[in-house]
């Protein structure tokens, strides 16, 4: 089984998501990323894809003339949203499951005609990450509301959860073929999936990070391990 993963930009991030992801030896971790020139190919192979967290999407992808806000990084990286763009259209054509983590989610938002916020203020200090003077980033956690019938709530098998965070935009207009499949405690979104199921392959977004959860001794957690089993279960679905 081979599961494109795109490239966070850290190394270390990125180890993250691969060891979250290669529970046993079936699993191949295949890295896509926008500076590869083999990725093409590469994506052939896959049988599922994950498009991973990092820096703010270029607002551009949602319809925004503002490029100046508050925690906006010190350069945007459009070569990766362009990427990132084609390997999620080509997994729908082939139909091959999705998961998007964090500015994965929002990037399909943007994708699918969706918008962001583009900072969240007064709530930062609930969502955004901490950074020690020695610029090591540390996670933040808080409450989560899980919506019924979705496929989050089959995969965390409750309606209330904690996850951790490290964001500082988040949903602001929804696609109009998606819906929310939980919400934090403060009414932030954390979640999308397809609001009509019916003949689309398997997505599932969500706006924290499940690979390092083990962070806050959760990485048994429905929202960490219940994750990733329900997306590796899809991909042995559509592999059939």
């Amino acid at each position: 089984m081979n599961i494109g993963l795109t490239y966070t930009g850290s190394d270390p991030k990125h180890d993250h998501y691969v060891r979250w992801l290669k529970q046993h030896d079936a699993i191949n971790i295949v890295t896509l990323s926008a500076e590869t020139k083999e990725n093409k190919g590469i994506i052939e192979d896959c049988d599922g894809v994950v498009i991973s967290g990092g820096i703010d999407v270029h607002p551009g992808y949602y319809n925004s003339n503002n490029f100046v806000y508050p925690n906006m990084p010190q350069h945007f990286y459009e070569k990766r949203d362009a990427f990132e763009k084609s390997v999620f259209v080509h997994a729908q054509k082939r139909k091959i499951p999705v998961l998007g983590v964090c500015r994965g989610m929002q990037l399909i938002n943007c994708i699918l005609g969706g918008s962001l916020q583009q900072d969240l203020a007064g709530k930062n200090s609930i969502h955004k990450a901490i950074v020690d003077d020695n610029k090591h980033q540390f996670d933040k956690a808080h409450g989560l509301h899980i919506l019924p019938g979705t496929l989050l709530e089959a995969a965390a098998e409750t309606a209330r959860s904690v996850v951790n965070s490290a964001h500082h935009q988040c949903i602001r207009e929804l696609a109009e073929d998606l819906i929310v499949n939980c919400i934090s405690d403060d009414d932030v979104i954390e979640g999308l999936e397809w609001k009509d199921k019916a003949g689309k392959p398997f997505l599932l977004c969500i706006q924290w990070h499940p690979e390092r959860m083990y962070a806050f001794q959760l990485e048994k957690s429905a929202l960490s391990v219940g994750i990733r089993n329900q997306f590796i279960d899809a991909i042995k679905q559509s592999k059939k």
